[in-house]
């Protein structure tokens, strides 16, 4: 990827932040969301109906949309590039299935907000350490996988479990809406808590993308060339997991992301990761931010971001696997 680009990749999610501020039942023009954004510093009078729309209802949720689509999208193209399996996703290693079971079981309890956030993100978290658990100490790529297959099945069974006992009136459609996911739950207190792990594990796939073009080689290659392949994978492993701990616990499964976003990245930039990566971040922002502000505004009540994500991705990454077969 050419470094002429990477002004239009940086620049493209913040338009689109923009333009998704303005959509919505309270109609506000790109140039008047603009000027609420900076109004504090530009000292813009705004009005206190748009400034209200957009602050406190509208920017918590793009916020997390954008934060969710670079980090999902930079933890699935990581784990395609660790695993060399173009069918790696963030929920490889049962993260996801453990932040659903954790939200669910607190939910079940009576949990708050901020008690269901906290305890899905243990929850997807301890899911990663079982599964390194189960590899065992070689950690090869195939026992990884199957490890992360049998923790997402027993969890899958957990959330399954904990949707039976739930009371069917108030509890049951809860707990189904939320691992459906939304970002109708975003506020800034919930951002506070999940954000941190979603830009530390961005920033670390970020600074070590150049090494997934290592990784792809053989090992004794890859060692040749210096590198540790067993602790660069257990570094890309983890980023990558705390990312998806941290997504799911703030808005609930959202599929499709971390599987097409990375190849949109590569038919553009390459297979590359040095421009992988960086394209992943941009276009999964943009990607859920026009999903979420869809999800919003197609209906009078919201649909689950995750209906959207499987509606308009699964026709997507059926062209894409058109195009490279008619291009063979």
């Amino acid at each position: 990827m050419k470094k002429r680009y990477l002004p239009i990749l940086t620049l493209l999610p913040f338009i689109t932040a923009v333009i998704c501020t303005g959509i919505g039942r309270y109609s506000i023009g790109f140039a008047e969301s603009l000027s609420v954004l900076f109004a504090r510093l530009t000292g813009y009078e705004a009005a206190k109906n748009a400034y209200s729309v957009v602050w406190n209802i509208r920017m918590p949720r793009i916020i997390l949309a954008a934060f969710v689509g670079a980090g999902l999208s930079a933890a699935g193209a990581a784990f395609q590039g660790v695993f060399s399996n173009a069918l790696a996703t963030p929920d490889t290693l049962g993260v996801a299935s453990g932040a659903s079971f954790g939200a669910a079981l607190a939910m079940l309890t009576g949990s708050a907000l901020f008690g269901t956030q906290v305890t899905a993100l243990i929850f997807g978290c301890s899911a990663c350490l079982l599964t390194m658990v189960i590899a065992g100490r070689d950690r090869s790529v195939s026992s990884v996988i199957l490890g992360g297959m049998a923790v997402s099945s027993v969890f899958q069974a957990l959330v399954a479990l904990v949707k039976y006992v739930a009371d069917p009136v108030d509890e049951l459609p809860a707990i189904t809406y939320w691992l459906m996911g939304s970002m109708a739950r975003a506020s800034y207190k919930s951002l506070a808590v999940g954000l941190p792990l979603i830009v530390l594990g961005t920033a670390v796939i970020f600074l070590l993308r150049w090494r997934l073009d290592i990784i792809a080689l053989s090992e004794d290659e890859a060692a040749s060339l210096g590198m540790n392949v067993g602790l660069v994978r257990a570094v890309f492993i983890i980023a990558a997991s705390l990312i998806t701990a941290s997504c799911v616990s703030m808005c609930g499964q959202v599929g499709w992301i971390g599987l097409l976003v990375p190849h949109i990245s590569r038919m553009i930039g390459g297979s590359s990761g040095k421009s992988v990566i960086p394209l992943s971040i941009s276009l999964g922002a943009v990607f859920m931010m026009i999903m979420d502000t869809l999800a919003r505004t197609m209906t009078a009540a919201e649909i689950p971001i995750s209906i959207l994500t499987a509606l308009i991705g699964a026709p997507m990454f059926i062209a894409l696997l058109r195009r490279r077969r008619d291009r063979t």
